[in-house]
Order: structure tokens, then sequence, then C-alpha cells
């Protein structure tokens, strides 16, 4: 098989802290993940940008962790998730996306008081959540794993302007949910996102900064 991504690190033995945004990333763009219908995927892949019928009414969801991207696709087998796309995105556009975000839940170290977090969420067009990252096995690990909705008023920026390069990696989804002992040989390699210190904090990610 085609080794797609750089072997990735072992980090079973090493703490990580509890809210981190781990990606593949390079100076420029980020890799985050998303599931679609083929006909979604297949639209993408030829367009190099979100296009119908993909719908920007909606709210979408981008997952840096591709773990977390295979506990929800189910490896690629839930109806509507079938194909895996690595989706490149500008930083620039990644923080933007965060920067209008606010979390789903009210988090008393962000925000002092509900009424507060509720003005937030009035305001704010993309949501926050941190939920348990995942091992291959799907089971939940004891620190959290951000995956960022982005509203309707933002998605076409997300579609047309953030995109730098959509790839398939439904095949190697497909080979990893067959071996999984490959993960570590074959699946990409996450490290930690250097967020600026204000933008960690305003999203709830842990420190230091």
């Amino acid at each position: 098989m085609t080794r797609l991504y750089t072997a990735a690190v072992d980090r079973s033995r090493i703490a990580v802290p509890y809210r981190q945004v781990r990606a593949v990333w390079d100076a420029q763009s980020i890799t985050v993940y998303q599931a679609y219908s083929p006909a979604i995927a297949d639209a993408a892949l030829r367009a190099g940008a979100f296009v119908p019928p993909f719908k920007e009414a909606r709210m979408t969801w981008i997952k840096p962790s591709f773990l977390w991207m295979m506990y929800r696709s189910g490896w690629g087998t839930k109806p509507g998730q079938e194909r895996t796309l690595a989706v490149r995105i500008t930083r620039e556009g990644f923080e933007a996306a965060l920067a209008d975000a606010c979390l789903s839940h009210f988090d008393p170290d962000v925000h002092s008081t509900r009424q507060a977090w509720s003005a937030a969420v009035a305001a704010c067009p993309n949501r926050i959540q941190w939920d348990p990252e995942r091992n291959a096995s799907g089971d939940p690990l004891a620190h959290r794993s951000i995956q960022i909705g982005i509203g309707p008023s933002r998605v076409g920026a997300y579609a047309h302007e953030w995109v730098v390069g959509i790839s398939d990696v439904s095949d190697l989804v497909e080979a990893l949910r067959l071996a999984p002992a490959r993960l570590g040989e074959l699946g990409p390699r996450e490290r930690p996102y250097p967020l600026p210190a204000g933008l960690a904090r305003r999203i709830g990610a842990s420190g230091p900064f």
C-alpha cells in the first residue's frame, strides 16, 4: 500500500493536555477530516471545493483528529459517511473559524456566567465541542479532541476560500479498518497545533500558552 502519511508517533505513554488541538499541519495549512456520501465526495474532489450536492445552508463539522473521525463514521461504514476526505485548509481560515466560535456547552473556566455564555452563543456563528479522543477501537481516552461546527454564514468561506486541497483517504480508512495494527505505520502524524494564546483561551484549550 502507498504510504500516505508520515508514521504516527506513539503517544500512549505521553501525557497529553486535557484539551489540545492536534492535527497534521504545516506553515500554511492544517488538515481536517469530513465523511460524506459518494455523491458529495465525488463532486468535491472534481471541483477542489465543496459544491452541490453539498449544502451551504447547514452547519458543517470539521475534525482535525483522524481517529475521532473514524469513531464518528464507523471507519467509513455508516450510511452517508462512506467516503472520508482529508481537507487541507489555510491556517488563517482555521483560526478565523475558531475566532468566530464559542463552546457548545457552558464552561465556567471560559465564561463567568451562564448569561455570558448564552450571549456568546447568540453572537457566534460557529461552535466548539471538546469530546473524548478515541483510540483505534473507538474507546474513549482521557484527553479531549476538538470538533468545530462552521455555521451557515461561514460555510461559504470554508467551502470556497479556505480549502487548498481535498484528498480521498477512503482506501486508507478501509485498510486500517481491516488491519488496525498498521495505524502506526500508515496513519497520519498529528502534533500539537500552535494556537495563539488569546485564541486558545477563547475556545477553552488547556495551557500553558
